[in-house]
This record gives structure tokens, sequence and C-alpha cells, in this order.
């Protein structure tokens, strides 16, 4: 094979790289070279857009990924991520000339081939699934990936404006949170910046101008306080480095825009950081600088006991600094240090077999565990995509379980988000929760140090209303996926329940749906990879007529009817889910007069007889139904309008009547208020839980007997 020879550009860029990589072995230096030469030979004669040779761009990857200090095998698939994607290379020469591990890294960084999707948006997301998926495997790839984007971003500027804003975005989405998920803080903060920078260059110039302003204001300040705290570790006899560091912009600017604060409002520019030897010196410190300057109460976390769930350990506090000035104060060890600024990624991905059990590898599997799951219960990857994006939340809440177990969760989440943390069959069968030994709404945020148990019971099932209050990706993909089976799963038995309805109001006995009739009506149907279930569901959902099918069966069946026929009527008991609805206009319970409608997509719809929307439709478009017996635990939704004299205490006297009816209220509304000339009426409209009309009833009669109350009214 003959020699490489590099352009001048190309040449100096590669001279940084190895010595970037000078601390692999000969052997390792050696597959560099080569990878280096191969990744040359492939993208010969390309140029970015800035102008200059393609190679530059994969070489200053891999530098990236060696400053990282990773293996010679993830620095040779950074020199070759672009191989695949933009030359005549395959996969498996590639695999031939160096091995499938280097390969395989590769492929995952490939974007699919464009030609196979119907837009962009579901091309980049396909893409990013694979190299996710590809990232579970080996998390090799998203390092390189990171690094990658890193230089992009870099040199988005030859760019055209549209598209820098769209990839900036999409950083600022996903890219720069997968870098914080996996502890890679440097990367972090500058994909925001960078980010940052393209989507709002003028507010990134006006606040860097404020930023280089205060800093030139504040050199005094931070330097009497990097001199105290050096002073004060010497007097406490602990051995340690100080150092200040700024905030980024992006979070400077974020927390002015989400607190509406202007730039001198924003106080704490500045952080300190301690490294010291041990954890026990990091409490050490904790209080020698609790002695030098008075802490903020509230402001002292804690994440060596509990790290974050990206492996991140250090303790927090923010002091009362000169001039009043807050100090916001990070204490961590060298190791906890290093992880802090390199990632999980370079803390135990490489590491020999029997050293990666820590604490930091095991939340990590969890994590990329948790991806597979997500990706399992996607039904595409714009769903997939979704789930991962609820899923990067920087900020966290830590939950233990009764038994004591730590449990990270994203800030916001509830009892639900936790059940399903727990395991995915607590969160199908949850009913109810306990906080702190008290029972909780279901939709009750969680705080750090809450105790949770959650309540079950074997026929629980997910609602879908869950998914209005939920912020977990494991959570929100799982009712999802439940619901969707759910609801296929009730409208295939509601489906075959109304042919049984059908065919019973044809024929004078019962017919026996056999296969063979079954295979002969798909025959008939002439639609190619149908099943008959799909045909059940199709009437569940009211997109067929369950009347003409069981006509077409009865007449595959050799069965005589008389087509002037009505089904009998449909047996509801309130408990079904999915694809039978009680319409939310007139809220039907049960002891009313009730009708069904068929609707397409929705299935069969439960009205009050009187409802002014069935009265609409055309009686033979409806369908005829019953009350069955009804458990005394299913409660129904009503609204009662009362209207009464205003008086001391009428209020608590009307919920004291209608909690001794046992029933629950819901909300209370007062629409029209006492007014000059009205006589000092005032209306309430009561949303109420009950079981049943004669309940209704009772609650109404106990109503009227208040001297105040002169109507009460269902609405």
């Amino acid at each position: 094979m003959t020699a490489v020879c590099y352009d001048p550009l190309s040449q100096a860029a590669k001279d940084k790289l190895f010595a970037t990589a000078s601390y692999l072995k000969a052997d390792d230096l050696a597959l560099l070279e080569r990878a280096c030469d191969y990744a040359f030979r492939a993208h010969d004669g390309q140029v970015r857009k800035s102008g200059e040779p393609y190679i530059t761009h994969p070489i200053a990857v891999a530098t990236e990924v060696a400053l990282w200090r990773l293996d010679a095998k993830a620095l040779a698939a950074a020199l070759m991520h672009d191989v695949l994607e933009d030359t005549g290379v395959t996969k498996a020469e590639l695999a031939a000339e160096f091995d499938d591990s280097i390969a395989n890294v590769v492929d995952g960084l490939s974007k699919l081939e464009k030609l196979e999707y119907a837009s962009q948006a579901e091309h980049q997301a396909e893409s990013f699934r694979k190299m996710v998926l590809a990232m579970v495997k080996d998390l090799r790839v998203l390092v390189i990936k990171l690094a990658d984007r890193l230089h992009n971003m870099r040199t988005l500027d030859s760019m055209r404006p549209e598209k820098r804003r769209r990839i900036a975005k999409e950083t600022l989405e996903i890219y720069a949170q997968l870098a914080n998920r996996i502890g890679m803080n440097p990367v972090y903060r500058e994909l925001q910046d960078l980010a940052f920078y393209h989507l709002y260059p003028n507010r990134y110039q006006v606040l860097e101008r404020a930023l280089n302003k205060w800093r030139k204001s504040r050199r005094d300040v931070v330097t009497t306080v990097l001199r105290a705290f050096t002073t004060q570790l010497v007097a406490f006899n602990i051995e340690g480095q100080v150092k200040g560091r700024e905030k980024n912009l992006y979070s400077i600017f974020s927390k002015m825009r989400e607190k509406q604060l202007h730039f001198s409002e924003v106080m704490d520019i500045y952080g300190f950081r301690v490294i010291v030897q041990s954890v026990s010196d990091c409490y050490r410190t904790l209080g020698a600088l609790h002695t030098l300057y008075k802490p903020r109460p509230g402001k002292i976390k804690d994440y060596i006991a509990i790290p974050k769930s990206n492996g991140y350990q250090s303790l927090h506090t923010t002091l009362i600094g000169p001039s009043g000035l807050p100090l916001e104060v990070q204490i961590r060890t060298r190791e906890m240090d290093e992880i802090a600024e390199t990632g999980m990624a370079g803390h135990w991905m490489y590491k020999s077999q029997e050293n990666v059990r820590d604490p930091a590898s095991i939340r990590t599997h969890q994590w990329l565990q948790n991806i597979l799951d997500l990706q399992e219960d996607s039904d595409n990857a714009m769903e997939f995509l979704e789930h991962i994006k609820v899923d990067l939340f920087p900020s966290e809440v830590y939950i233990f379980t009764p038994n004591g177990k730590i449990m990270v969760l994203p800030r916001g989440a509830t009892p639900i988000d936790f059940a399903y943390a727990v395991h995915t069959d607590i969160g199908h069968h949850c009913v109810g929760a306990k906080v702190n030994n008290a029972l909780a709404p279901l939709r009750y945020q969680l705080h750090t140090g809450d105790t949770v148990e959650i309540i079950t019971q074997e026929n629980g099932n997910p609602n879908p209303a869950w998914l209005s209050f939920v912020v977990s990706a494991r959570a929100r993909s799982a009712i999802r996926s439940r619901v969707k089976n759910m609801n296929r799963h009730d409208a295939v038995a509601l489906g075959e329940k109304l042919l049984q309805k059908a065919l019973q109001s044809l024929l004078p006995q019962k017919l026996m749906v056999s296969d063979d009739i079954k295979e002969k009506y798909l025959i008939d149907l002439q639609k190619k990879n149908i099943s008959f279930e799909d045909v059940l569901f199709d009437v569940g959902m009211g997109r067929t007529l369950p009347i003409s099918i069981a006509m077409r069966i009865a007449e595959l069946a050799g069965e005589h009817f008389d087509d002037q026929v009505r089904l009998n009527p449909i047996k509801i008991t309130g408990n079904e889910s999915g694809s039978v609805h009680l319409a939310p206009c007139c809220h039907p319970i049960p002891g009313d007069e009730i009708r069904a409608v068929l609707i397409q997509d929705q299935g069969l719809v439960i009205h009050r007889d009187t409802c002014p929307n069935i009265v609409k439709i055309a009686e033979d478009a409806t369908l005829d139904a019953d009350w069955e017996s009804i458990s005394r635990q299913r409660q129904f939704h009503v609204r009662l309008l009362v209207s009464a004299h205003d008086g001391q205490g009428l209020l608590a006297t009307m919920a004291s009547s209608i909690s001794a009816n046992q029933a629950n209220i819901e909300s209370v509304e007062t629409p029209s208020q006492k007014q000059e000339g009205t006589d000092g009426f005032i209306e309430f409209i009561f949303g109420l839980q009950i079981t049943d009309r004669e309940q209704l009833e009772h609650i109404t009669r106990d109503l009227m007997s208040i001297p105040q109350v002169r109507k009460a009214t269902r609405l």
C-alpha cells in the first residue's frame, strides 16, 4: 500500500492527535496510524464547507476523544466515524481491515439511508435511535458522537443560518443533555454555550460583554475569597487545592429567563471548588468553611452520601461572602473531580471486569437498560426520541422506598413515576400511594427525602389521564404501551359482544361462529393480511357496523333471517374501559335510561336518552342499552346546580348533607355571586362522585330540606 502524503494543514492536525494520544502503547499507536491513513484515503478529495480538507474533521474528533484518554479502538473509530456514511466503504470491508468492534462503533455512528424515509424529521429520529441503541451496547459510540458534535458546533459558522439554528436547537435539547447524563460536565457546558451563541447571537454578545465588565469589578473579591479559603485549609491542617470557576453563559441566561432577572440581579456568577484527599477531608472542609463564612440555610447538599444518577459526587454549600456576595462552593476528592470532568466513560468503561461494579457503573448500566425498555415500548422512532428527551431531565429528586433504598427521579416526579421506576408491573397495578406514611394523590409532586409506598391491586390498570402529569420517560412509555394494548383488547372484546348481539337479533337460535365460517368471511372480504380479530377490533372501534357482518356470516352459514332487525340491548356495567365511554356531555349514571352510539375510532359512547346530542341522532343509528348490576365501589361523575339564599355556614351545611349520603365532593364552583336586586341568591355547582341515581335522589332531597335552598338540579 502506498504511503499517505498529508497536506500541511492535515499533517499539523495529525501531529496534534499523536501528541495528545501519547499515553497509548506502541502497538496502539500503530493501530492509530493505520486508521488515520485509512480515513485519509477514504476522504481523499473531500472538503468541508469551510474549504478545509475533510480529514481535518475526523482527526479533530479523535483528538478530542484522546483528551478523555479513551482506548486506541475508540480513537480509531473516531478517525473513521464518517467513512461508512460519506464514502464507498462498507461495514464488511471495514471489519476485514480492522475488526468487528471498530466496525460496529463506526456503524452505530453512521446515519441511515435518507431515501427510506418520508420526512427529514423521521430520518433524523431513526438515525438517532440507531445511534442510541448502538450506544447501549458500547458507550464509546456516544462519547465519539459527543466529540463529533462538539467539533461541528465549534466550526458551525460556515453553515447556512437556518441549518445553524436547527443543529444548535438539537444540540441543546439532546446532545448537551446526553453529555450531562453521563457526567461529561465540561462538554455539557461548552455545547450549551455554543448552541446559545448560534440560537441567540445578539443576546450572547450582550451577556458576554456584561460578564467581562462584571469580571473586572469583582476581581478583588474573588482573589480575597481564594486566599481566605486557602488559609483556612492550612489552619485546619487539610491538604487541598482551591479553584474558581464562572458559570457558563447559557446557565446565566437560563437563570435570568427563568426568574425574570436582569444580569445585575444574578449574584451567584462565580463558584469555588475545593479538591481534597479523602471523603473525611470533604466533611472537615465543609466545617472549616462554615466557620469562615456563614452558610445559607437550606443550601447544603450532600451528593457524596447520595450521588447523582450520572455518578457525580460533591458536597455543595452556599456561603455569604464579602459584601454579602453569595459563594457557591463544591467540595470533592480528586477521584470525584475526575468523574465530574470526564464522566463515567473515562472512569469505568474500559477498566477490567472485576473493577466495574462500582456505584457509578451500576447506575449507568441501569440507565442504559432503561433506554432498551423505552425502545421496546415505542411504536416508532419519533416516539422513542420524545421518550429520550423526557429522560434527559437535568434536575433530579431522591426518593426512598419503605426499606430505605434510594430511587433517583426527574424533578416533578409523582408516585406513578416512582411506581414504574420500582417495577413496570407495580406501575400498571398502582391504585394509590402513601408519602411519608400518609395517603397522597397520585399526581402529588415528590420532594427529595420523601418515603413512598405504592398500593396495588391485582386488577388495577393504568389510567390514560396519568399521561397528563407523569414526567419520567419510563412511566410515559410504559403507560402508553399498556393503554394501547388495553384499548385493542377492550375493542376486540366489545366487537365480539356486539357481533353476538347482532347474530342473536337476526337468528332464533344461537349461532356458533366456527373457524371455518371465519375463514370463509375473511376470503369473502378480499383483504390481505387481516385476521378475524382485526374484524372484531374494527367493530369495537365503530369502524364497521356489527349487523352487516352478522348478516354476511349468517349467509355464509346458510341461515335464513329477517333483515328488519334491531340489536338486543347492550349491557353496561360502568367498569368498561378503552372502547366503551360514558358521554361527558350528560354523565349517565346507573338508574338513568340510556342509549348507545358507535362512533368511528372511539367505540361505544353511552348517553342518557334525554341528552340533546343523542336526540339529534336518527334512532336507527343508535343502540338500545341497559345497566347491569353495578358494584357499589364504582363511582360516577355528576354535576349538581344548587340555588339558595346566601347565609353564614350555608356551604358547610350543604357539604355536610352531601357527605352524610356517602358521596365525594370533587369540586365546588360559584358561577353567580350575590348581586343587587337578586335578593341575596347565590348559585353553587357541585361536582360529585356517586354510585347511582338513587343516591343522587337522596342527596337532592336532603339538600332541598335545608331552609335556604330553593332549587337543586342535575346538570
